[in-house]
């Protein structure tokens, strides 16, 4: 059974980071690309990510963190979804993140990790290149 329909992506503001501008150009990089983008807003907890990924049948959740909380947050989201068996909503994320931390989130289940000076474009990109296979499209 194929996906239909544009990719749905939430993207969210995990725990105490008050920035969003990131995940706000994010967001309409990805709307704009003819995706159905969700933003949470700021301050959401990991519980409340999956959930509103649940509910909005997401194909993905993109998780935008400064704050450095990223190896606890992004590992509860995984392990949230894990728990929901909705293993098959893909986790991406973004912010500052350390390029030794990386290898690890991504061994966790993180699908990709954007570091400061990504390009929108390369996200958009990857986002269409990875969702929609990763779905069975």
């Amino acid at each position: 059974m194929g996906v239909t329909g544009p990719i749905r992506v939430v993207v969210a503001k995990p725990g105490l980071d008050g920035h969003d501008r990131g995940a706000k150009v994010i967001a309409r990089a990805l709307r704009d690309a003819g995706m159905e983008v969700i933003y949470t807003g700021l301050h959401q907890t990991p519980e409340q990510i999956v959930d509103t990924a649940i509910q909005e049948d997401a194909d993905a959740i993109g998780l935008s963190i400064l704050s450095g909380a990223h190896n606890t947050l992004f590992a509860r989201v995984i392990e949230l979804l894990k728990e929901r068996d909705a293993e098959d909503i893909k986790v991406f994320g973004g912010g500052i993140i350390p390029e030794d931390d990386i290898a690890p989130l991504k061994r966790l289940g993180v699908a990709e990790i954007f570091t400061p000076g990504a390009t929108t474009a390369s996200i958009v990109e990857w986002v269409n290149a990875n969702i929609r296979q990763a779905a069975g499209a």
